[in-house]
């Protein structure tokens, strides 16, 4: 059995965060772990109400599973505070997974803050030189470059740029462009462009944390990252394709469609 972590907030209504991350691996066939930064109170409308683990009781968390259950994979998405990332890198310097996917968290559908301001930088020194591949979306992207994001060009420059960071690859996310769903992948040396249908949904709440927990999972699996990023794209499209029709706002995907389906 493979295992992977995720380093997340907890979602109350089920549908990204910690519980996205879960399931997606239970999806996949791996044994999912948690340690969690932040409780926040929120359900498809959006979020009403954050409240931040201590870094103490982060690092608490880190050991417990590291010194146990050590994961073959790592997802980290909401971490609202420096000193939260403090913890997080810490215990990835302490540990040494090579396997880190980071999805650099910062609005949540609904508008909310989900990265204090102050803490940008830390994710930026602390966190991004740690992680063999980081999972922005373009607004995400382009506060983390100061760029306007456009066009596939401006992913693909941005890309460059998160990689100057200290990022071993990145995966610059094209959802909220028009036309085909694109990503573009960049290891440093080559670019990928990866695309899928674009689904007409308005149900897409947690796409991200999903996204990455899938490039996690299949790291864990053994695949290789490229293979595993593709792998995750074919994955999330599904869930979506098949997105669940819940609560009275941006309801979630679906993270066991495959499952659905066979049944």
């Amino acid at each position: 059995m493979k295992l992977a972590l995720t380093i997340a907030g907890s979602d109350s209504g089920g549908g990204a965060g910690i519980q996205a991350d879960i399931k997606t691996f239970s999806a996949h066939g791996v044994f999912g772990m948690s340690v969690i930064t932040s409780v926040t109170a929120q359900n498809t409308r959006g979020v009403i109400g954050i409240e931040d683990i201590s870094p103490e009781m982060v690092s608490l968390q880190m050991q417990a599973v590291f010194e146990d259950l050590y994961p073959d994979a790592v997802k980290i998405g909401m971490v609202s505070s420096g000193g939260i990332i403090g913890a997080i890198a810490d215990g990835l310097k302490k540990y040494g997974p090579r396997k880190v996917v980071l999805d650099p968290v910062m609005i949540s559908k609904g508008g909310s803050y989900l990265l204090k301001p102050e803490a940008m930088n830390a994710l930026k020194d602390k966190l991004i030189p740690l992680s063999l591949v980081v999972t922005p979306n373009l607004m995400e992207a382009e506060a983390l470059t100061g760029m306007v994001i456009k066009t596939p060009e401006d992913m693909r420059e941005a890309a460059r740029k998160i990689i100057g960071l200290g990022a071993k690859s990145v995966v610059v996310k094209g959802g909220h462009l028009t036309g085909d769903a694109l990503d573009v992948f960049y290891d440093g040396h080559k670019f990928y462009e990866i695309t899928s249908e674009r689904v007409n949904t308005r149900n897409t709440h947690g796409t991200g944390c999903t996204f990455s927990s899938a490039i996690a999972a299949n790291l864990a699996l053994g695949y290789d990252l490229i293979e595993s990023v593709k792998r995750a794209k074919d994955y999330i499209t599904g869930a979506i394709k098949n997105s669940l029709d819940i609560g009275h706002g941006v309801g979630p995907t679906n993270h066991f469609w495959r499952w659905d389906n066979e049944n």
